[in-house]
């Protein structure tokens, strides 16, 4: 990654953070969805390994992009088995990613900032993550795109969002790590956008987009 220069948080009034891969580590969902579920959901339904892993895998990726992929209620329904029953059996891998835990503390300096964690995690998901983490009690508040029927890479979630937060696109900042994401932020004129570069501590990761790129969030406290 080439040299970046960051906004200064001094020049940001509303900061708009994702949840899984950008403050949390993405680990617990990559491998809960890749390797947990298949497993179980073969063990559940007396399934061979392969014939399930084919399964899940072919019913995830036909629904990614939309609001089903993030629905633990659906993919309960879909699957017939209790996802978050299954989640609590890996909710040891539910942790920050390096560096998040002393930029939210130390953003207790900044007075004039606002901050909201903008999630497409389901509301259930939201909760077990909070009961391991804690992390609702660091931001101002937080908002589920199941909420509003809408998933984030979709452009009328962030003109719904726009209406229950007041917040100026010029002096905004969302920090997330999905490209689509940020793609549809930038269309709304979102004017800082940055794009977290290693969500999955286990995995290499391709970048292929020109957002710029971020890993340890602390580095912005940095700024002048």
């Amino acid at each position: 990654m080439g040299i970046v220069n960051y906004p200064s948080l001094n020049d940001i009034e509303t900061l708009l953070l994702d949840m899984d891969g950008t403050l949390l580590d993405l680990r617990f969902d990559n491998h809960f969805w890749v390797d947990h579920l298949p497993v179980r959901y073969g063990d559940i339904h007396g399934l061979e390994h392969e014939l399930a892993n084919s399964h899940v895998e072919r019913q995830l990726r036909d629904a990614e992009g939309t609001l089903n992929w993030y629905c633990t209620d659906h993919w309960s329904r879909h699957f017939n088995v209790d996802i978050m029953t299954l989640k609590r059996e890996v909710e040891h891998l539910i942790q920050y990613r390096p560096g998040t835990e002393k930029f939210l503390r130390e953003l207790d300096s900044y007075d004039h900032l606002k901050i909201y964690i903008v999630t497409d995690a389901h509301p259930n998901v939201l909760a077990l993550k909070q009961m391991v983490t804690g992390l609702l009690d660091q931001v101002h508040d937080h908002h589920c795109s199941h909420h509003y029927g809408l998933p984030k890479r979709d452009l009328r979630f962030w003109q719904a969002l726009s209406e229950q937060i007041d917040f100026d696109p010029a002096t905004t900042m969302m920090i997330d790590d999905s490209p689509a994401v940020l793609q549809q932020c930038r269309n709304f004129g979102i004017e800082h956008l940055l794009c977290v570069e290693k969500p999955d501590s286990g995995r290499a990761h391709d970048h292929k987009h020109d957002f710029p790129l971020i890993d340890d969030l602390s580095i912005l406290l940095e700024q002048p």
